[in-house]
């Protein structure tokens, strides 16, 4: 047995020794829900096909909105735990376009801290499983950035574009209202301020329908429809940007960071000093706090992890802890396992009250390759790719 069918055995064992049912969901999936909710470093890259009755398809690009569809043609309203473990598809310049991730998808606890806490303790006990003992722990909390921003009142689509800055890393220099060029489509925006979003919506997916085109940037008729919705309510509410003052409390929340316990005492500082009063942030951190006395009650190393302001996801339905593990703390190796909570995803795939979920995910590959599973004392594989 090679070294990816060696740990894909290894991995599917631990997460099934968990108590995480294993499941096969279809390769074929329908593409509508990646193109809706997946990041769009997922959408570009995305490998569409058509069915026999027109309805257009994809390769999995990943496994957590599959598992949460098969979740809910079986188990619809009722808790449950998956484990997977199979070939996901994405086209990529640098790296194979079939690749393995396993993973634990948990649907349906209601005590969100716990589940947060036990979904990075199996993550980190796989991990061991192959030498990685002292493996770098990124965490962040989107949960907690949203709630920060709903707090300073920041506009629909500033939140979202500093949500998108936040993940790909860059400066909220483009974000801030004094450097926002004029929007070229100005004159849609003025036309459908305080229309029904109904009638927008059906709008421009007619315009879209008359030109034969389902999507664009990997974006559906629904899609577009609700950004210049956004748009058009920022301008109405004086800039679709951050101004200098949220700018800089955003900055502070992005420059936090360090021991979780330390940080959580930086977040309650900076409330504090800005004045903020708002019961969506409060819960967001009294969260926080709770997840890290049940991170620490597992006996994992709290004190080694390392949390992140600036730390955001790009798939758009994580709302809240989120996670990533590098094979060496200075993050220097590659990432080989990562995960969140994402509550809201199996309302948008159609469920009519919304559930709890968190989940895990390994890259197979790269946990055989960089690491040796016989040599059992984690040393990396000569050569390995980082």
């Amino acid at each position: 047995m090679g070294a990816d069918g060696l740990a894909q055995a290894r991995l599917s064992a631990h997460l099934a020794q968990g108590g995480y049912r294993f499941v096969t969901p279809p390769v074929l999936q329908p593409v509508e829900p990646f193109l809706e909710l997946s990041g769009e470093d997922i959408r570009r890259r995305i490998f569409v096909t058509q069915g026999s009755d027109g309805a257009e398809l994809c390769l999995r690009p990943e496994l957590t909105i599959p598992v949460c569809r098969l979740h809910r043609a079986q188990a619809e309203g009722q808790a449950a735990d998956y484990s997977y473990c199979g070939p996901v598809f994405r086209l990529a310049a640098d790296e194979p376009d079939e690749f393995l991730q396993a993973g634990i998808e948990s649907i349906g606890r209601t005590d969100t801290p716990a589940a947060d806490a036990e979904v990075l303790g199996i993550a980190l006990e796989g991990l061991a499983l192959f030498g990685h003992a002292a493996p770098g722990v990124r965490l962040g909390d989107m949960g907690l950035t949203v709630a920060l921003l709903e707090a300073l009142s920041v506009p629909p689509a500033a939140k979202r574009r500093t949500l998108r800055a936040l993940a790909a890393g860059r400066s909220l220099d483009a974000v801030t209202n004094a450097a926002q060029p004029e929007d070229p489509h100005a004159g849609l925006l003025a036309a459908i301020q305080g229309q029904d979003p109904r009638g927008v919506r059906a709008f421009v997916e007619d315009v879209l329908a008359i030109a034969g085109i389902s999507a664009v940037g990997g974006r559906s008729a629904g899609e577009i429809a609700e950004r210049f919705l956004a748009k058009a309510a920022a301008q109405a509410n004086g800039g679709a940007g951050l101004n200098a003052e949220n700018r800089a409390l955003v900055d502070r929340y992005r420059a936090i960071g360090g021991d979780p316990d330390a940080a959580a005492r930086d977040l309650r500082g900076l409330v504090r000093d800005a004045g903020l009063r708002h019961d969506a942030l409060e819960a967001a951190l009294d969260l926080f706090e709770e997840r890290n006395g049940f991170i620490a009650a597992r006996g994992l190393a709290l004190e080694g992890f390392r949390f992140s302001g600036a730390f955001a996801r790009n798939l758009d339905y994580y709302t809240g802890f989120i996670f990533e593990v590098t094979a060496t703390t200075d993050r220097a190796g590659p990432v080989l396992v990562g995960g969140g909570r994402y509550d809201g995803l199996l309302t948008h795939l159609g469920s009519a009250t919304a559930q709890p979920a968190v989940g895990c995910t390994f890259w197979v590959d790269r946990v055989a390759r960089w690491v040796d599973p016989a040599a059992g004392a984690g040393r990396p594989v000569a050569g390995a790719a980082r």
